[in-house]
């Protein structure tokens, strides 16, 4: 019987906290919807690596699931990022003004963000105006320079003798990596491996797609990415959006022919000028719709739409991103 154990149902510690063994636990960000974007712990030895970290309003809950596992702040040795779009990284500088040993690990492109934010704050109030950036994010927080340990391909780090192995993970951005743990043989994927909502898990398991919001999503970087996962043949990767994925291999087989899908869509409408976005976002529903039901999944328009409507629109918009590199 031992032999399943690792298959175990992952167990709540406290609302929202998750430990899915070997010290690996997920945790609800609290952004935008219950399950949306996990934040990951790694636990060894009473050492902590947290992996992503939610916005500035998700501090309270990393500090919060902190001590339901009977720890403070300054056991965090790291601050884990994999890339730094703002659900991933918006909340690392305020957490780490709690976290007296931490140190950020980072892509070497996003440390200039990281460091100096205003710009990248800037862009996003021009996006979603400042109202709904605060509202959304609450800001970003400077970190100095001194406490970034950049993370490109290769570089490891020692979370109380526990090896953190990075790899460069291109495709859905060019500042994001791949976290590997070898003690599980599991991978923390941020956006790379794709995004998998738990409402959408049927008896077939889960659905999954990709991601390719703006600006960087690079289809022949992202299937390299993914298939570089899979051939290592991980226990599970750690997505965060959302959590613990076991079916890495179909997951990731499916992946591989949705971004051809994705390319197709995107020549389809490689001519039309002001109302792309649209019809893009349209092909787009109609397709991940029809994969969904597929998959036994069973609601409907107007529920699959409210689970799947950022992601509809960021990837539309990352699609248009992706046709204006080519003319350029």
């Amino acid at each position: 019987m031992h032999t399943h154990h690792h298959h175990r149902e992952a167990q709540e510690v406290i609302p929202g906290l998750r430990h899915f063994g070997q010290g690996i636990y997920g945790l609800d960000s609290g952004y935008t919807r219950d399950e949306f974007d996990a934040i990951h712990l790694i636990v060894e030895k009473g050492r902590v690596a947290v992996i992503d970290t939610g916005t500035q309003y998700s501090v309270p809950f990393v500090l919060k699931a902190l001590k339901s596992l009977g720890l403070g702040p300054e056991a965090v040795d790291f601050i884990i990022l994999t890339h730094v779009h703002l659900d991933h990284a918006g909340g690392a500088g305020a957490l780490l003004q709690h976290c007296p040993n931490a140190q950020v690990t980072l892509h070497p492109r996003g440390t200039r963000h990281m460091v100096d934010p205003s710009k990248l704050w800037d862009a996003v109030c021009q996006v979603y105006t400042p109202e709904v950036a605060h509202r959304d994010y609450g800001g970003l927080t400077p970190i100095d320079r001194a406490r970034i340990i950049e993370t490109p391909e290769g570089q490891t780090v020692p979370l109380a003798g526990r090896e953190i192995v990075f790899w460069d993970a291109p495709g859905h951005a060019k500042h994001h990596v791949f976290i590997h743990d070898p003690k599980t043989n599991s991978f923390f994927t941020g956006d790379t491996f794709g995004i998998s909502y738990r409402e959408l898990d049927t008896a077939q398991g889960p659905y999954i797609f990709a991601s390719c919001t703006p600006s960087q999503f690079e289809p022949e970087a992202l299937k390299a990415s993914i298939t570089r996962v899979m051939r290592s043949n991980p226990r599970a990767v750690y997505l965060t959006h959302y959590a613990e994925l076991r079916t890495v291999q179909e997951a990731g087989d499916f992946l591989l022919g949705q971004i051809d899908r994705y390319v197709e869509i995107a020549h389809r409408h490689a001519d039309k000028g002001a109302g792309r976005a649209r019809a893009i976002e349209n092909d787009l529903q109609t397709m991940m719709f029809a994969e969904a039901r597929g998959h036994g999944v069973d609601m409907s328009d107007a529920q699959l739409r409210t689970i799947l409507d950022i992601d509809l629109r960021l990837n539309a918009d990352g699609i248009v991103c992706y046709l204006d590199g080519l003319k350029a």
